[in-house]
């Protein structure tokens, strides 16, 4: 291969590994790749962000989207610390990602030049750590090589975020050197053994439960998981921000196990004598603050099914521990053959009940949040793209939104496991950018949508939602942090300190964006307004006003407020 410069060289690794489309915020670290982009900009495009978060936020999206590395560029110190967010969220949603970081140049390292850090310290590998692998590169021929070993990394066992440092002298350096081939997650099988041993804990339940979810799954695995569910009639549930990886409308669907979890499958998963977490991480999150089965030896018999052999058996002495690619423990799982007789039917129907009945909506005046959920999936496309960052808002959402199942569409919910705040904006126009003939739909708090609502200029001025899809952003406006709010009158009750918000006008602000905005702030009006919002032909932001009382989908500030004055 003919020398080029090393920025170039990585231009071509990543169009190799079959990136197209990178987000960032550009840097005088990095100028030799971007001029890489522009040798190549026939294909691969550089999405040039508005905030290195935002940017990392995309790359993470892209990553869940696509189940492969999603690639994001920042510069030296203040922009890697920005986009640090979005790598944690990697790291706790289990997303492959790849964050390239400008370096100082070589011969001023270590004397805390201009923006000078040392990103394998700070990004450093480790149980708790914010990267599964951070390295810095110091010679231009090895580039290659560590471009393909960051998207194997990325890609294996649980997968996860990669930081590489790249010394901006090192990018002007010349090179022969070639690319490598795309990178391919090696595919872990379940042993034969341990299959026979899973089948025999099933033949001995009465009343198990499937929890599903995490990375790793496609639309194949996605169908031997329903057709495992069918063959046993096993209920199944989904973890934190993975409703989508099992079809909610199916009778089988027991709902998602997570924040806000239906009181009725809580105390289901209490009763339940066997859980078979299958992808899925048994975080905080998903076992109710490790209430839910008890840690570290849970009263249920426990069976575990992971890629991360790091996972297993992390916090739980499970009864069965499989290390194994998620998609072919699915695939194993389906040939499993059931008995003819299984004594758990009226179990399953039971929690399919629970499920429909949760889903029935208190009526609430004078705007219904319930309403306005179901009234987008009423009216959008069963293929609409949900994304949210944290907040109480998001209940909603998860309650109410029901998702078709990975089998088919793909991914449909883009949410952080990690609960980081602002997620949802950035996420919304990655995925419109990456799927516009889809239509993406944004539900963010007051607080949330303003951490990084400045990412509506990057949708519009790279075209998002004009093409035959759609991209929208509907804004809780209650003005507080809601759940923190919530948090205080539970352990403080009337003492508000610090989580009241002044806002703008959200649906002005949009219209300054080039987006189409417009205000709810009663349930009859929202209907017009989206079907207002659809029929605009450009991105369109919703603004809802919501009494900060009503707090979250189960209950109101001043009923936690109560409850609380009544425990002290």
């Amino acid at each position: 291969m003919s020398a080029r410069i090393a920025g170039h060289a990585l231009v071509e690794a990543l169009i190799a590994q079959g990136v197209d489309t990178v987000f960032g915020v550009p840097g005088e670290s990095f100028l030799a790749v971007l001029d890489g982009f522009h040798e190549h900009r026939e294909r691969i495009r550089f999405i040039a962000c508005r905030q290195e978060g935002g940017a990392a936020f995309m790359a993470e999206a892209q990553g869940k989207l696509s189940g492969r590395p999603g690639v994001c560029f920042a510069t030296r110190g203040p922009g890697a610390t920005n986009a640090s967010i979005g790598v944690h969220t990697a790291f706790q949603d289990s997303t492959p990602m790849v964050l390239f970081v400008g370096q100082v140049a070589s011969d001023q390292r270590d004397r805390e030049a201009f923006q000078e850090l040392d990103y394998r310290q700070m990004f450093g590998p480790g149980t708790l750590g914010l990267a599964k692998w951070a390295a810095e590169v110091h010679s231009a021929d090895r580039l290659p090589e560590y471009v393909a070993r960051a998207f194997h990394t990325a890609l294996q066992g649980r997968p996860g975020p990669v930081v590489l440092a790249l010394p901006e002298d090192l990018l002007t350096t010349p090179t022969a050197a070639p690319v490598l081939p795309r990178a391919e997650p090696a595919q872990a099988w379940p042993a034969p053994g341990a299959l026979r041993d899973l089948r025999a804990l099933l033949v001995a339940a009465q009343r198990p439960l499937v929890i599903a979810g995490g990375s790793g799954w496609d639309a194949e695995s996605g169908r031997a998981l329903q057709r495992f569910a069918e063959n046993w009639q096993l209920p199944v549930g989904c973890g934190f921000r993975f409703q989508d990886t099992f079809d909610n409308r199916h009778p089988l669907y027991a709902g998602d196990v997570g924040i806000g979890i239906n009181p009725k499958l809580a105390q289901r998963v209490r009763e339940a004598d066997l859980i078979i977490a299958l992808g899925v991480r048994l975080g905080e999150m998903t076992t109710g603050g490790y209430t839910l089965l008890a840690a570290p030896r849970p009263a249920q018999k426990l069976v575990h099914l992971h890629a991360g052999a790091e996972e297993l058996g992390r916090v739980y002495a499970a009864d069965l521990l499989l290390q194994s690619s998620v998609a072919n423990a699915a695939k194993a799982l389906e040939a499993l053959t059931a008995p003819p007789q299984l004594p758990w039917l009226a179990w399953a129907a039971a929690a399919a009940a629970d499920y429909a009945a949760n889903r029935v909506p208190p009526a609430v005046a004078p705007l219904d949040m319930a309403q306005v959920m179901l009234t987008l999936q009423r009216l959008l496309p069963e293929d609409t793209i949900y994304t949210n960052g944290a907040g109480n808002y998001s209940g909603w959402l998860h309650r109410y939104v029901q998702y078709p199942g990975l089998q088919h569409h793909g991914r449909t919910q883009l949410a952080p496991t990690a609960g980081a705040m602002g997620y949802g904006v950035p996420a919304a126009i990655a995925a419109a950018l990456l799927y516009p003939q889809r239509t993406v739909v944004n539900v963010a708090g007051d607080g949330d949508f303003l951490m990084t609502g400045q990412e509506l200029a990057t949708a519009t001025g790279y075209g998002a939602g004009r093409g035959a899809g759609r991209l929208l952003s509907i804004v809780v406006d209650n003005g507080t942090y809601g759940t923190i709010r919530m948090h205080q009158e539970r352990e403080y009750p009337g003492r508000v300190s610090g989580s009241d918000l002044f806002n703008p006008d959200f649906a002005a602000l949009a219209r300054a964006y080039g987006w189409h905005g417009a205000f709810v702030e009663r349930t009859e009006q929202f209907e017009p307004a989206l079907q207002e919002a659809l029929a605009a032909g450009r991105p369109a932001l919703l603004h809802l006003r919501l009494d900060a009382d009503v707090s979250t989908s189960r209950s109101t500030l001043s009923a936690i407020r109560a409850q609380a004055l009544r425990r002290a």
